[in-house]
């Protein structure tokens, strides 16, 4: 009987060891290694999609400008929320990975993706799921689609054998953590096996040209489950996040070798499938009858797409000594800084206040343009009145008190417009074109005291 072999992975990074170290030599963390059992392939063996590739290429130096650019020719989707996030369509030969929750809806997003892609030749991989379970999701979508292929496998050599044969124009694999190499003896979802399996789909995806969806799994505190190089390995990450108590999705772009790193489409959860949202502003603030103190409105930008989000903000009396500070998709961090501009400039005493502040719609925002939003609604809840109706607000908060200015401007002025709101409150340096169209009046402003008294 052969000896077992086995070697020691960083479950952060990937590094290989032969023996138990404490610190990763390649990125530093501590107590990242577990032990997993390899078995060496020899040469006859087979392995994943270099046995089946029957086109073998001659690896020779190309100079660089003897290379012809020609544009990408994508794929695009019947699915605008998809197209926007991938930069515009499926770029041909692309390997993405979608990680999200279990239960947020990343198998029902692409299995209806792949039935809507009509003409095209579409393979789901399900190492999760039957038949018969796939089959009653997609009775569930109603789309038919006489070219869309199921097989429910796990080991890549017959993948691959299945692949050559039908030639699909796209591959959805759900999940990577589930698929096993003959490569390797270790058990799938292990971090060698999900390396292995991720760089077999990738050589598959680079040399016949054929986008492949790689959905992923989370770990319990967020991250993507396996090696880090696995995110390097591919070309575009995409997060799938929301709570599952919200009928809303948000697909955000974490890496993208094509496109944008900073786009977002919005997705709603219905009995068939996932609808797209066209106008997300709509839906992140709610119609309200009575005003109400603590609201505000923020003109954002996610990506190239500008966004009306609602802010609140609960100031009370603290009663329990320390004051608590607790935040819902802001940072907690730039809250603090902005409770300590309104001290020290406004003279506001927030230190025996406790503050509550909440971002509608379960997003979670970083443009530094919500600032002057947070900031207002902290004021409105902390004197109780509410801020006048049909205003918004766009302009990031510097430490000394001053409204500084955003990008693109003219892009949140326009949403505004179209929204119905009657006035935006943006800073008053560095803008070119503030002029005031008929629907909206543009506010210039300096500093956060003439704010202040502009609204109370």
């Amino acid at each position: 009987m052969a000896k077992v072999k086995t070697a020691f992975f960083c479950s952060n990074c990937g590094y290989e060891s032969a023996k138990w170290v404490g610190k990763c030599p390649s990125c530093g963390t501590w107590n990242t290694f577990v032990e997993e059992v390899i078995s060496k392939p020899s040469l006859k063996k087979e392995n994943g999609w270099d046995d089946y590739n029957e086109e073998t290429k001659s690896i020779r130096t190309i100079a660089l400008h003897t290379i012809t650019s020609s544009e990408q020719i994508r794929i695009t989707t019947s699915d605008a929320e998809l197209n926007r996030v991938l930069g515009g369509g499926i770029v041909p030969g692309s390997i993405v990975l979608i990680a999200g929750e279990p239960g947020i809806g990343k198998s029902t997003l692409f299995l209806q993706n792949g039935l809507q892609l009509q003409g095209k030749t579409v393979l789901y991989i399900s190492g999760e799921e039957s038949e018969q379970q796939i089959k009653m999701r997609a009775d569930r979508l109603k789309i038919p689609n006489d070219n869309f292929y199921l097989l429910t496998e796990t080991l890549t050599q017959t993948i691959f054998q299945e692949i050559k044969k039908l030639k699909p124009h796209l591959v959805i694999v759900d999940s990577i953590q589930t698929i096993q190499s003959p490569y390797i003896d270790s058990s799938p979802g292990s971090i060698s096996q999900i390396r292995e399996s991720a760089a077999e789909f990738q050589r598959f995806a680079k040399e016949t040209n054929t986008p492949v969806f790689l959905i992923g799994h989370i770990t319990k505190d967020g991250s993507i489950a396996g090696p880090k190089i696995l995110e390097h390995m591919v070309d575009t990450v995409l997060q799938f996040e929301g709570d599952r108590h919200y009928a809303y999705r948000i697909l955000r772009t974490i890496k993208n070798r094509f496109g944008s790193t900073s786009e977002l489409g919005i997705y709603e959860m219905t009995g068939a499938g996932m609808r797209g949202v066209n106008n997300p502003s709509e839906i992140l603030m709610t119609p309200k009858e009575d005003r109400l103190s603590g609201i505000a409105i923020a003109a954002t930008i996610e990506g190239m797409r500008p966004l009306l989000i609602e802010v609140q903000a609960l100031v009370t009396q603290s009663v329990y000594g320390t004051p608590q500070r607790t935040v819902s998709g802001f940072d907690l961090r730039r809250l603090q800084l902005l409770l300590a501009v309104l001290e020290k400039k406004g003279g506001f005493h927030f230190g025996v206040k406790d503050v509550f502040l909440n971002i509608a719609g379960g997003l979670k925002v970083e443009d530094p343009s919500i600032d002057l939003a947070v900031l207002c609604a902290l004021l409105s809840s902390y004197e109780d009145v509410p801020l006048p109706p049909h205003v918004c607000f766009a302009g990031e908060v510097g430490l000394s008190g001053e409204v500084r200015a955003v990008h693109r401007v003219e892009q949140r002025i326009a949403e505004a417009e179209k929204l119905g709101f009657e006035k935006i409150i943006v800073s008053r340096y560095g803008q070119k074109s503030t002029q005031s169209s008929a629907n909206i009046e543009v506010v210039p402003m300096g500093r956060v005291e003439e704010v202040y008294q502009y609204l109370f």
